[in-house]
């Protein structure tokens, strides 16, 4: 079918049950629709009350001629009948109350007005050849007015609030029942086609619009009110035409839907084997009015009974508002079309192979659809994937359709693996709620082991290890690894197999022959230390950085001196080892500094001299030893001075080094005028070296000493430059001086007249200080007996008879306490008389 089909509007069904039973012996001449029933009329002049499914539920005998028109009052309590031999019957369903009149011609229609029940409006029309209004009077009488006549039979007629419209052969009026007055006039558009052979429809839409189709001509008019000031002598109301379009067929029915029109038409055709015109299968199209067109929006072909022989007079249109169903009558069936539902849309969507849509509405509408179920839907999605052979996406769709059945999930696994597709599905397995067999989960990893190795390696690594029966799974790969025993994606899948098995000791062998990365942390997450005592070559020979890293920062585990032991035989990496175990501290491996020499000198020397700065514990006679031995000429030095010998150490940089900067450098750091002596008797013969002692030598040694030597005649470089360089750093020197001698004037004189300051200031003495040296109040209880008291700077107090008497010659007295022997500012004697 075209994948572009647009999916119908309304669906349809038979009105069976009683109605088959009907129509196999009558045939149907009109309907009318209640919300709570159906009224058929038939042929044979009977009337049935119908529920929606069809059913009989009770049958008026009227007449013995055609039923021509049934009306009911909004109630549904009222009913209205006219027949083809002139009988018209208003009559109450569930009351007595009855109205019987025959008229000597027949009578096609009848409308009980909408509100009848009520006592005031016992009113009805009928039309024949006269439109007459019937209304119920003085003493329960029937009061008959003819409300128009004089252009040809009534052939239609709707009442809708105080509106009532009909058609006769001319056209279709429309009545004011408040104001008695007929406010339009919409004449035929087409006179040739024969009003009883074609005629008017009418459907009022709401209280104020009317929709007309007549031939193949639809007007949509709205009843408007009229401005008071255009009155005059006109209706109070009047009718606009405000759409207007025709149509490809001929009109037997309209009714409304939304904004819309439902349209049925009757079709003719020409026959293709006789060539003649003949009746076709009506259609019931839903169009969209324009102002001067209409928009097609969907068109059904309605296969009834006998719509061969079936003209456009013998259908019907009628409609239930509340609920938008839309019967279709015809002498020989009555088909019911409704708008279609949710169910219905899944259902074609379903046809049509747009699973993915039925889904989706399926799922938005889960709460109201009946039939189908999403889980149905989902699986029929699936299996048409799979046809289509798009096995990734019905294996992705599993995981959203399926969700936690484990019993379905289970069978479309095994149906993945029929069609030889276990791959597809094994991503989107569940691994958490739910869990399936593990013989689920082992044959998906089977179907890699046998042609997929990397596939396999990696759903290991993202399975958890309890999915699956990890002895069996480490078994096919330990039999596949005799086929192969180099292949590093097995090794490394079956070392993390040990990992997740716990055999951490087999699982870090493979690590470590493949050099793997995890190594260090398979070995801290599992605390495999006591497995590595034996593996630290091997650890340190695929990475010494965290190899060392690693032991180090487990020292409790594994001890300083079994790493040195393993790597006895290794002795750079001993040396990587012992070097990093200094750098974090230089005691703990004291007992192998000695070692550590040698493997400095032979791996390591840029930090040879920096190792023996640093460490106390290595031996200074085999370390001079080696350093002499391999002509290490800074560490020999170095160890020269730190034992003593500076001069042996000097006379080395003078020779071996010829380096007067240095020689120079180490006569500062010694600071020993031997040194500066040896120095200079080393240099006097030689100028560059004269030279750089000039330029150094200032600040330390007298220049005097250095210059007397040098012997006359001899050239030097820089000679002059190296003078001056003497001159400036002496006046520097001499600036300096004074600068501090000024600085250290000014402080002393600032800090005299501080103290000046504060000894100045008087002493408080009263009744809370005691004598220092006889422990009692300092002041007499008696004040006006003389008394005489020394108060110190330091403020310690003495009666002056307490105080000892001072054996120096001088008149000055000082705190006995506090400066006995530390004499200062402050200990001079304060004295007070009364």
């Amino acid at each position: 079918e075209d994948e572009s089909e647009e999916e119908p509007k309304l669906k349809y069904e038979r009105l069976s049950n009683g109605v088959t039973e009907i129509l196999q012996k009558d045939a149907a001449s009109c309907m009318t629709v209640h919300e709570k029933f159906l009224a058929l009329g038939t042929h044979y002049g009977k009337v049935y009350l119908l529920d929606v499914q069809g059913n009989i539920t009770q049958k008026f005998d009227v007449s013995p001629v055609k039923i021509n028109q049934i009306s009911l009052d909004e109630s549904g309590e009222h009913m209205g009948v006219c027949s083809e031999d002139g009988k018209v019957q208003v009559f109450g369903l569930y009351s007595a109350e009855e109205f019987h009149e025959t008229f000597d011609c027949p009578i096609k229609i009848v409308a009980v007005h909408p509100h009848f029940v009520r006592s005031h409006f016992k009113q009805f029309v009928t039309g024949g050849k006269k439109l007459l209004l019937y209304e119920r009077g003085w003493m329960n009488r029937w009061k008959p007015s003819v409300l128009h006549e004089g252009e040809g039979n009534i052939r239609n007629v709707k009442w809708r609030g105080h509106l009532i419209a009909w058609a006769n052969n001319m056209g279709v009026k429309i009545l004011d029942m408040i104001s008695k007055q007929r406010i339009t006039n919409v004449p035929r558009d087409d006179i040739s086609l024969r009003p009883d052979m074609y005629p008017c429809s009418l459907c009022w839409k709401d209280n104020l619009t009317l929709i007309i189709g007549w031939g193949n001509s639809v007007k949509i008019c709205s009843v408007k009110e009229r401005h008071a000031s255009e009155m005059r002598d006109l209706p109070n109301r009047y009718v606009e035409i405000v759409f207007q379009f025709d149509t490809e067929f001929y009109i037997s029915g309209l009714a409304p839907i939304c904004d819309q029109l439902v349209i049925l038409s009757y079709v003719k055709e020409i026959s293709e084997k006789t060539e003649v015109e003949c009746c076709a299968r009506p259609r019931l199209d839903i169009v969209q009015p324009l102002p001067e067109s209409c928009e097609e929006i969907s068109s059904d072909a309605l296969t009834v009974r006998g719509f061969q022989e079936n003209e456009c007079r013998d259908y019907h249109l009628e409609y239930s508002e509340g609920e938008s169903l839309f019967y279709i009558i015809s002498p020989r069936d009555v088909v019911v079309a409704k708008e279609r539902d949710q169910d219905d849309h899944i259902e074609w969507l379903l046809e049509k192979k747009k699973y993915e849509e039925a889904l989706m509405a399926a799922e938005i509408s889960q709460k109201t659809i009946k039939k189908h179920k999403i889980l149905d839907i989902g699986l029929a999605y699936i299996n048409h994937l799979v046809e289509k052979g798009e096995y990734d996406l019905a294996a992705r769709k599993c995981q959203k359709i399926l969700g936690k059945n484990t019993e379905l999930w289970e069978f479309e696994v095994y149906k993945f693996k029929e069609i030889g597709q276990l791959k597809a599905i094994s991503r989107y397995l569940p691994r958490r709620d739910p869990v399936l067999k593990p013989l689920i989960y082992e044959m998906v990893l089977h179907e890699f082991l046998e042609s997929d190795y990397e596939g396999f390696a990696t759903l290991i690594k993202e399975w958890p290890g309890d999915l699956y029966n990890n002895t069996i799974i480490v078994q096919a790969v330990v039999d596949h690894l005799k086929k192969d025993p180099q292949n590093r994606t097995l090794l490394q899948t079956l070392a993390e197999l040990y990992t997740y098995d716990q055999r951490y000791g087999r699982a870090l062998e493979i690590y470590l022959t493949l050099r793997h990365k995890d190594v260090f942390q398979l070995i801290h997450k599992h605390n495999l230390f006591s497995s590595i005592k034996d593996k630290i070559v091997l650890l340190m020979d695929f990475d010494s950085e965290k190899a060392v890293d690693m032991l180090l920062d487990n020292e409790d585990k594994i001890s300083i001196d079994r790493v040195v032991e393993e790597l006895e035989n290794r002795p750079e990496l001993q040396h990587v080892y012992l070097h990093k175990l200094f750098k974090r501290d230089h005691h703990k491996g004291q007992r192998y500094h000695e070692k550590q020499i040698s493997l400095y000198a032979e791996y390591d020397r840029p930090n040879l001299l920096p190792f023996l700065r640093d460490s106390t514990h290595c031996p200074l006679e085999k370390a001079l030893e080696i350093c002499q031995q391999r002509n290490f000429i800074e560490e020999t030095v170095y160890l020269l001075s730190r034992m003593g010998n500076s001069r042996s150490a000097l006379k080395m940089i003078m020779k071996e080094l010829q380096d007067v900067d240095k020689a120079i450098e180490f006569a500062k750091e010694q600071d020993d005028g031997e040194l500066w002596e040896d120095l200079i008797l080393y240099s006097i013969d030689k100028p560059p070296f004269i030279t750089g002692l000039l330029n150094n030598i200032g600040t330390h040694v007298d220049p005097i000493l250095l210059i007397h030597r040098i012997k006359e005649g001899m050239e030097i470089p820089n000679l002059r430059d190296s003078l001056v360089k003497i001159l400036q750093d002496y006046n520097l020197q001499i600036l300096l001086r004074e600068g501090c001698k000024k600085i250290l004037v000014a402080d002393s004189l600032s800090l005299l007249k501080k103290m000046h300051r504060t000894q100045m200031k008087g002493v408080l003495v009263d009744e809370e200080n005691i004598c220092e040296s006889c422990l009692s109040p300092i002041l007499p209880s008696d004040a006006s007996k003389s008394f005489s008291v020394v108060v110190f700077h330091c403020r310690h107090m003495f009666h002056r008879e307490c105080l000892p008497i001072s054996n120096t010659v001088s008149s000055v007295q000082f705190c006995n306490i506090c400066s006995a022997k530390h004499r200062g500012p402050g200990s001079a004697v304060l004295e007070m008389k009364k």
